[in-house]
This record gives structure tokens, C-alpha cells and sequence, in this order.
């Protein structure tokens, strides 16, 4: 038997059901103009308009998109403020993008277009970022290694160049701070880059070879912390080559400058041999008498 009761029921039920899908549609109808809002721009589409559209790719982190966008931008305007920030835009998405080459291309192309333009820093920098993200994405990446030591220099110097000029061109530009920083890494990187060659080369007993990359570790890099082992190999080197002259100027060069250094107490050692084993504190008066004389110098205690 139905009664009231069960008819009011279903008719309220009904009615529920009908608001909440009414809501819905609503909602989605609503939602849908987010969604869709993105308009197909003709060949008619004013330079505001285009921007905007690229713009929302941008926020949205569709890069693709963006860049296609941005490129239809200043090839259809390819004069003003629209098209500047349109290749500055280009550049950005790039480096978003994973696509760190043409991310360089982009800026290079940049900067030879607009040597002046107020945020040509900003490009300068970008660059930076993707010649370190093109120097990340090697073979050491997919071997799950973060230390870039071991890749290519080129690429890291290519990205040292890079952050180098923004402090150096634009002193006062905001990005100057993180570039330094970054100049640091990358100083530090490519030390370590040589000395790990020159270790190499003094497991195989190729001296020359050994002394010629710790010179330049001493020679280029010194004040990072590789030029301690550089130090060090060089003193173990050159007394490998009978040098005893050379390899005690190299040790006293090392106290000088890193007198709390294992590699002075026998704790430490390069290649696996240290430098008690190769050579002793001796020799001439009067400090040190090599090519490293004004390479370092000891810090006044004042």
C-alpha cells in the first residue's frame, strides 16, 4: 500500500536529485568557460590579443603552446615592447620546456637584438640556467649522478661564462647575487673536473701529465678546495720524477697555504700514497723558490 507518507518521500527525493543535477550542470557549465575560454584568434588578432593567449599558456605551464604562440606573436608584430617580451617569454618557456638548447639560441638571439633593453640582464641569466640544466641533462643524469665533475667542461664552462656576465655586465642586477653563487658551484666543479684527471693520470704513473693538470688546478683555481690535493699531487709528482727541488717548493706552497692539511701530517694521501712517503719538509731558506711564488700568499695574521 502507498501511502502519503512514501509519496512525499519519492516527490522529495526527486526533487533533491533534480537540484543536485541542476548544481551540477551549473558548475560544470561555469567551469566550462575556464576551460574553453581560450579562444581561436584569427588572422585578424590584434597584438594585445595574442599576448593574452600566450600569456595563459604560460600560466597554465603548457610551454609548447606558449612558445608557439609567442613565436605566431612576433611573427605577426615583430616590432614594439609585445615582440621584446614575447622573445623573452620565448626563452623562459624553453628552459621550462626541458629544451635547454634552444632555450641558449633564444637568449643569444636576445641579446644580439636588444644589447640595451632593460632586462637584457634577465636573459643573460636565463641562459646561465640553461646551459646548467643542458650541462645536468648528460649521461651523469641518467647514470643518477648529481656531481657535473665528471661531465663535459665545456658545458659548465659555457654556463660559468654565462652567470659570470650578468654580475660583471649588470653589477646591480637583481640576479647578480644568484649568479655568483652559481659561479662558485661551477668554479668548483671544474676543479674538481681536472684534479679527478689528474689523479688518473698519477694511478697510471703519468707524471708530466699529473703535474700539468695540478698546475692548472694551482693556476686557475686557487681558492677552491681542490687546489689542496693539487698541491699535493704535485709534491708526490715531481718527486716521482726525481724533482726533489720542485716537489719541496710544492709542499712548502701547501703548508703556506693549508698548514692544518692531512696530506702534511701523513693522515692524508694522494693516489694512496702520502706525502711522508715521497718527500720531507727541508731544503732552502727563505720561502719558496718555484713558478707558484705569487700564486699565494699568506694572509696577514695582523
Amino acid at each position: 500500500m502507498i501511502t502519503n507518507q512514501t509519496l512525499y518521500t519519492n516527490v522529495t527525493s526527486k526533487k533533491r536529485i533534480s537540484i543536485i543535477l541542476v548544481m551540477v550542470c551549473t558548475m560544470l557549465i561555469l567551469s566550462g568557460c575556464g576551460i574553453f575560454k581560450k579562444k581561436k584568434l584569427g588572422e585578424n588578432a590584434t597584438v594585445e590579443e595574442l599576448y593574452e593567449v600566450a600569456q595563459e599558456s604560460l600560466s597554465d605551464e603548457n610551454w609548447t603552446t606558449a612558445v608557439k604562440e609567442l613565436r605566431t606573436l612576433e611573427g605577426r608584430y615583430p616590432y614594439g615592447v609585445y615582440a621584446e617580451q614575447a622573445q623573452l617569454d620565448t626563452i623562459y618557456a624553453y628552459y621550462r620546456n626541458e629544451e635547454p638548447g634552444l632555450a641558449i639560441a633564444a637568449a643569444d638571439r636576445f641579446i644580439k637584438l636588444n644589447p640595451t633593453h632593460e632586462s637584457v640582464d634577465y636573459a643573460y641569466y636565463l641562459k646561465g640556467l640553461a646551459s646548467f640544466e643542458e650541462d645536468k641533462s648528460t649521461t651523469g643524469f641518467l647514470l643518477g649522478k648529481d656531481d657535473l665533475s665528471d661531465r663535459d667542461p665545456v658545458l659548465t664552462r659555457n654556463a660559468l661564462n654565462a652567470f659570470k656576465d650578468v654580475y660583471t655586465l649588470f653589477p646591480n642586477s637583481q640576479y647578480a647575487p644568484s649568479a655568483r653563487e652559481r659561479v662558485t658551484y661551477l668554479t668548483n666543479t671544474l676543479a674538481r673536473h681536472e684534479i679527478s684527471i689528474a689523479a688518473y693520470y698519477y694511478s697510471r704513473g703519468a707524471h708530466v701529465a699529473v703535474v700539468n693538470r695540478a698546475k692548472g688546478v694551482v693556476e686557475n683555481f686557487p681558492n677552491t678546495e681542490t687546489a689542496e690535493q693539487a698541491l699535493a699531487l704535485l709534491v708526490n709528482s715531481y718527486a716521482a720524477m726525481g724533482l726533489k727541488e720542485l716537489s719541496e717548493d710544492s709542499k712548502r706552497v701547501l703548508a703556506l697555504n693549508f698548514p692544518n692539511s692531512e696530506y702534511l701530517k701523513g693522515g692524508g694521501s694522494v693516489a694512496g700514497r702520502s706525502l711522508d712517503e715521497t718527500v720531507s719538509v727541508g731544503g732552502k731558506k727563505g720561502g719558496i723558490f718555484s713558478s707558484f711564488r705569487n700564486l699565494f700568499r699568506k694572509k696577514s695574521t695582523g
